[in-house]
């Protein structure tokens, strides 16, 4: 089977890493290194085209620095129950505790890029605050859809619903 070229970012909050990687598909891409994305916006892909980026196969042993890392990460996962269960699904609910200075639940819609859609931020108290797209400057993926901790976190779109329904704008809306 024939590989084509993929522009492939690694964000890492305050910054990324970018590559090129031929591989026989966007799935073979995500499915072989942890927490990438491949970008597909015609703009960021003529962009990229002047900058002087490793272009690496995806078969290669020695993959460059933090691709590399992302490769171990991923076989790790590849071994534990769960690994790549919600890959395919095109909307995602999901309950993430932040142990943190404030404590707090957050549920959010996940798009399948792994990007928020919504999301409700629960209090400690029961109070909650919804935000979506509009009010994230930014939006990098948050979730990685092969993850095997995925599916222990997973909640249906009913409870996602109820908290967005019974949470105030964080803007005031």
């Amino acid at each position: 089977m024939s590989t084509q070229r993929y522009l492939v970012l690694h964000d890492y909050g305050m910054g990324g890493l970018w590559w090129w990687i031929r591989a026989r598909s966007v799935r073979e891409v995500r499915e072989t290194f942890a927490q990438v994305e491949v970008v597909d916006d015609p703009a960021a892909v003529a962009r990229a085209e002047g900058w002087n980026l490793d272009e690496v196969d995806i078969d290669t042993a020695t993959p460059p620095a933090g691709l590399n890392e992302l490769r171990a990460t991923r076989d790790k996962q590849r071994a534990l129950p769960g690994f790549g269960a919600l890959a395919d699904k095109q909307v995602l609910f999901l309950r993430q505790v932040w142990d943190g200075d404030e404590p707090a639940t957050y549920l959010m819609e996940i798009g399948p890029d792994g990007r928020r859609v919504r999301q409700v931020e629960v209090a400690e108290d029961g109070t909650g605050i919804k935000t979506d797209s509009e009010d994230w400057p930014l939006n990098p993926p948050m979730v990685d859809l092969f993850d095997p901790q995925l599916p222990n976190q997973e909640i249906d779109r009913e409870e996602f619903e109820r908290a967005w329904a019974a949470a105030r704008w964080e803007d005031g809306r």
